[in-house]
C-alpha cells in the first residue's frame, strides 16, 4: 500500500465511499438501520464541500491508502497541535479521529499502513495517540489491540439524537528523543 496525503474534493468522494462501507459493515448490529442508511456514499455537493474545507484544514493529518492501481483503498484523520481533537485528548497528546478500509480490503495491510505512516508524522512531543471507537465494534477492537492499544476509558458519542457507548483505546508513543 502507497500512502499519501489528502489533497481535493475528489479524494473526499471517494472517503465518503470508504467511510460509507466501512460504516455499513463494521456497525451492523451495533446502529440502527437507519442511522447506517443516512450514511451516504453518494453526498450531495455541499455535504462534499462542507468535508472538502475540514480535511483541508488538517492536510497534514488525513491520509489516503492507494493499492498497486492507484484506487484508494482507505483513510485516516490524524490530529494533533492547533487542529480540534477530542475532549479526551490531552495535551502533548494526537487524536485518531478516523480510520477507515474499504471492507473487502480488511486484513491487507491498508489499515496498518495508514497507522504507522501516521504515528510517523506525529511531532516528537507528542506522547499517547487516542480514539474513540463504539463499544462492541469486534473488527476494530482486534485492529487496535493487536497494534498495542489499550482501552483507558469508556464514554458516549452522540450520533443522530442518541447517545451510544464508546471506549477510548490510548497507545503510549516511543520517544524518538533519547
Amino acid at each position: 500500500m502507497h500512502v499519501r496525503q489528502f489533497e481535493d474534493r475528489t479524494d473526499t468522494r471517494r472517503l465518503f465511499e470508504i467511510q460509507a462501507r466501512a460504516w455499513r459493515e463494521a456497525y451492523a448490529g451495533l446502529l440502527p438501520e437507519e442511522v447506517l442508511d443516512r450514511m451516504t456514499a453518494d453526498p450531495d455537493d455541499e455535504a462534499v464541500a462542507a468535508w472538502t474545507r475540514e480535511l483541508a484544514a488538517n492536510r497534514q493529518g488525513v491520509l489516503l491508502a492507494e493499492d498497486e492501481a492507484g484506487e484508494t483503498r482507505g483513510f485516516a484523520d490524524f490530529r494533533w497541535g492547533d487542529v480540534e481533537t477530542k475532549a479526551f485528548v490531552g495535551e502533548n497528546e494526537a487524536d485518531l479521529k478516523a480510520i477507515y478500509v474499504e471492507p473487502d480490503c480488511w486484513g491487507q495491510g491498508a489499515g496498518t499502513a495508514l497507522l504507522d505512516h501516521g504515528i510517523s508524522l506525529l511531532p516528537a512531543s507528542i506522547e499517547t495517540l487516542r480514539l474513540e471507537m463504539l463499544e462492541g465494534n469486534e473488527i476494530g477492537h482486534v485492529f487496535y489491540r493487536a497494534r498495542g492499544f489499550e482501552v483507558t476509558d469508556e464514554t458516549t458519542h452522540e450520533i443522530g439524537c442518541e447517545a451510544y457507548p464508546t471506549l477510548v483505546y490510548s497507545l503510549e508513543l516511543e520517544s524518538s528523543e533519547a
